[in-house]
């Protein structure tokens, strides 16, 4: 799978890359991350992106020139255009359903925005898929693009070592919480593995870990249970 990142600041990716689960993926080319710098679709000599809004306010916009050239050209760079996709507040909500859609896509383009945004006829043109990652502002939608990265990746086949792993997260399969668990040392300071771990009886342990998981979810996210919690 490949992503494509645009970005002002792709040096932000640079530690990201090389790290953990997500090096290892790229170094066994199960995914590809190209990086793209907006400056370098701009035509003056100080590489300006951004100008004032239209009726005044604070901050600064990015422009449409810059974006519609740099999304054009990195879209030729393959024969699949792949999903356009746009960090914005303003978005649908990342959850564990979108990752599963996005996680469908051969390519994804991350649109990463800074200052107060896009100019608004970005979205108007290139009409972007627009996720939010919470009810919460960034300083720019670099992190929310390795939210994506990391969270899509993790279903790519061969990316994890035991594929089991992301169905049993959370939010995924039924959509619940996922139970508690735990690892050695057996007692510590005064806390103890649950008895039903060490029985060796797998289908008790998997009795225990559904109801577990149900419970947590139904104290700590209601909203699962009536569906609330995956969008459409």
């Amino acid at each position: 799978m490949r992503f494509d990142v645009l970005t002002l600041f792709p040096g932000l990716f640079e530690g990201f890359l090389q790290q953990s689960l997500l090096k290892k993926a790229i170094d066994a080319q199960l995914i590809d991350v190209a990086l793209w710098n907006f400056r370098d679709w701009t035509t003056d000599r100080h590489q300006s992106v951004d100008d004032t809004p239209y009726g005044g306010g604070p901050g600064m916009l990015i422009r449409c020139e810059p974006v519609f050239e740099c999304v054009e050209a990195v879209q030729a760079e393959c024969e699949q255009p792949g999903r356009l996709v746009m960090l914005t507040p303003q978005g649908r909500r990342l959850d564990q359903r979108l990752v599963e859609e996005l996680a469908e896509e051969q390519r994804l383009l991350l649109l990463c925005g800074r200052y107060e945004g896009f100019d608004e006829r970005i979205s108007e043109g290139l009409r972007p898929l627009e996720v939010s990652i919470g009810d919460f502002v960034c300083n720019g939608g670099e992190v929310p693009a390795m939210l994506i990265i990391e969270s899509v990746m993790r279903l790519i086949p061969g990316v994890l070592g035991d594929e089991a792993s992301a169905k049993l997260d959370s939010f995924s399969e039924l959509g619940h919480l996922e139970y508690p668990q735990y690892t050695r040392p057996r007692e510590f300071r005064g806390m103890s593995v649950p008895e039903i771990l060490l029985s060796g009886n797998h289908q008790a342990i998997a009795e225990w870990r559904s109801a577990q998981s149900q419970a947590r979810t139904e104290e700590r996210r209601q909203d699962l249970f009536s569906g609330d919690g995956r969008e459409d």
